[in-house]
């Protein structure tokens, strides 16, 4: 069961996110980084507005990625955002609008965010 609680963080998360979306694209030269942040994943994605298609996307249940035990979910967001960097360089993405979907820019979000800069992109 659902708490009344619950629904309404859901519901202000989404309201955040579609006043971000109603300013931010991506575009062939600069697609869109989109975050989503479940209790226990993350996963990421580059998508081109434009055409209406995924560039390249990971997450930590995808099998490209190996899940060690006994680490934090900040820092396998972290290593997402490397590896998400990397995959982005390889097809020569190289500048991305980051999309933080109504999340705070914080914790996991962040630890991302920082992993992809690292990887080469910029945003």
């Amino acid at each position: 069961m659902v708490k009344e609680s619950h629904l309404i963080k859901n519901r202000k998360r989404n309201r955040r996110r579609a006043a971000i979306r109603k300013h931010l694209r991506g575009t062939t030269e600069r697609p869109r980084m989109v975050v989503f942040r479940s209790l226990k994943h993350i996963y990421a994605q580059i998508v081109d507005d434009d055409k209406g298609q995924t560039m390249c996307a990971l997450s930590t249940k995808s099998k490209e990625f190996k899940v060690e035990t006994a680490v934090k979910k900040t820092e396998l967001s972290f290593q997402i955002g490397l590896k998400l960097g990397e995959l982005a360089l390889a097809k020569g993405i190289t500048t991305v609008a980051f999309d933080r979907s109504g999340y705070k820019y914080h914790g996991r979000v962040k630890a991302l965010a920082d992993g992809a800069r690292k990887a080469g992109l910029v945003f």
